[in-house]
């Protein structure tokens, strides 16, 4: 028994001196706490808060920040521009990312973003409501003044963010990066730009037809041109049940002037919608020419959608069409298989759906101007299109001058082409090339784990014949 009671009492000893050593350990002073990153943002002079969604791994804040109407004379006017940022750390890189359009203010993670296990900026783009000056002078719109607004929030938060930063965007967005590294080329260490149309004279179209040309094969271009010229075949009966289904939902037609013509732009959206957002194999589903109306109406709907040319669906995109009539240019393309069928010569134009009250006049040297400069000076920019995609049929190129550029094609792809669609070999390489860009040690795959609601990727479905 007393040994017993000795062992107890050594043991208590013992459990004793390893608490007390416990204690002290935890008594030692902690790691100084980061300053919270909500508070180090609004200390920015400009910013405004709006809200935070929570999401394991990320603080997701939305903000406003106050940007001049006019960037040459920042005391004539301002206003909020929304902006959100998914905060992992600042020792990481920054992805700077745009749609081109509005923001979404759910959180999303764009394929730079995984591949560098980074931050995220997201950026409305000027005059998508609500980033819109009221009054709005429409002739502050255009890619300088847009590229200032991302010059000026990259300078307000790269005291916060201070490792490198990388441009994105995808299709409107990729344009928009490419933009902005051509007027403040030191501002980004790489730019990734997706799916960005470059339409340098857009006068000049025949790209886009030797596109239709050849794209797919011979019966899925036959099948689609017959369903096409079908659509206007049975104009009379379908635009009868298009004007019904608007007058239910409430949707109207002044811009355009009547569901007849808006059908009209409905119809020749059909085959570029078709190979813009699918895939050869969906060939199958295009209804015959002798399908029912019903069967008609629906694939019709389905693949441009009867709401685009409303008022209500242009509203939306009124900036983008005013950008497309004034300065980034529209395809057009022939089709004669619809010929004696079209009632409304020139209507599928950027003026015919951007209300007249709104002046317009086009500025034929910006493209160009930006397409020298990409073939010329690029740095450290990579470019990623889809083989099927028909906006990549007017592309940015890179030639002599320039360095560390790249330009991919994913076989078969469509609008929503990106790095993880290109072979393997390509695929390993500009991953390198990204994550070097960021200041990341190179490898062939995302240092971010794949998280199925972050990195939902889709093609954006904006009205058709609009990247």
């Amino acid at each position: 028994m007393g040994k017993v009671l000795r062992w107890l009492l050594s043991l208590a000893i013992l459990m004793g001196a390893v608490g007390a050593g416990a204690t002290s350990a935890s008594a030692e002073p902690a790691a100084p706490a980061q300053p919270d990153i909500k508070k180090r943002v609004l200390a920015i002079p400009g910013m405004r808060f709006v809200e935070e969604q929570p999401y394991e791994g990320y603080r997701f804040l939305v903000f406003t920040y106050t940007q001049p109407v006019d960037h040459r004379h920042p005391a004539k006017g301002s206003f909020q521009q929304r902006f959100t940022l998914l905060h992992k750390a600042t020792d990481r890189p920054t992805v700077f990312y745009t749609s081109g359009y509005n923001v979404s203010t759910a959180p999303r993670r764009s394929e730079p973003t995984q591949i560098v296990d980074g931050n995220q900026v997201s950026m409305e783009y000027r005059y998508f409501t609500p980033s819109r000056p009221q009054p709005a002078d429409w002739s502050k719109l255009d890619i300088w003044q847009a590229a200032s607004d991302q010059h000026r929030l990259y300078r307000a938060l790269k005291p916060v963010y201070g490792k490198k930063w990388l441009a994105t965007g995808g299709s409107k967005g990729g344009m928009t990066a490419t933009y902005y590294r051509r007027f403040y080329p030191r501002d980004m260490n790489g730019t990734i730009a997706y799916v960005a149309p470059n339409d340098v004279v857009d006068q000049e179209d025949s790209a886009y037809d030797r596109f239709f040309a050849g794209v797919g094969t011979d019966a899925c271009r036959d099948k689609l041109n017959a369903v096409q010229r079908e659509a206007l075949v049975r104009r009379d009966e379908i635009v009868k049940r298009y004007q019904k289904w608007a007058d239910d939902e409430g949707r109207t037609f002044t811009v355009v002037g009547s569901a007849d013509r808006a059908y009209e732009n409905v119809v020749l959206d059909l085959v570029w919608a078709f190979w813009q957002y699918h895939l050869l194999k969906d060939c199958a589903d295009v209804p015959a020419p002798t399908a029912s109306t019903d069967e008609l109406y629906g694939f019709i709907d389905d693949i441009s959608g009867f709401s685009a040319y409303t008022d209500q669906g242009l509203e939306t995109y009124t900036p983008y069409y005013y950008q497309a009539g004034t300065q980034l240019g529209s395809p057009t393309f022939a089709t004669p298989h619809l010929d004696g069928l079209l009632r409304y010569p020139g209507i599928y134009a950027p003026r015919n759906y951007v209300p007249r009250d709104i002046p317009m006049r086009f500025q034929p040297g910006a493209m160009r101007d930006i397409d020298r400069w990409v073939r010329h000076d690029a740095r450290r920019m990579l470019f990623v299109y889809g083989q099927n995609d028909p906006w990549g049929s007017e592309r940015f190129e890179v030639g002599k001058g320039t360095e560390d550029a790249y330009v991919y094609t994913v076989a078969g792809g469509n609008h929503g082409s990106n790095i993880a669609q290109l072979a393997a070999a390509e695929k390993a390489r500009a991953t390198a090339e990204v994550q070097r860009w960021a200041g990341v040690s190179p490898t062939s795959k995302p240092l971010a784990r794949h998280d199925a609601r972050l990195d939902r990727h889709e093609p954006e479905r904006e009205p058709v014949l609009r990247p």
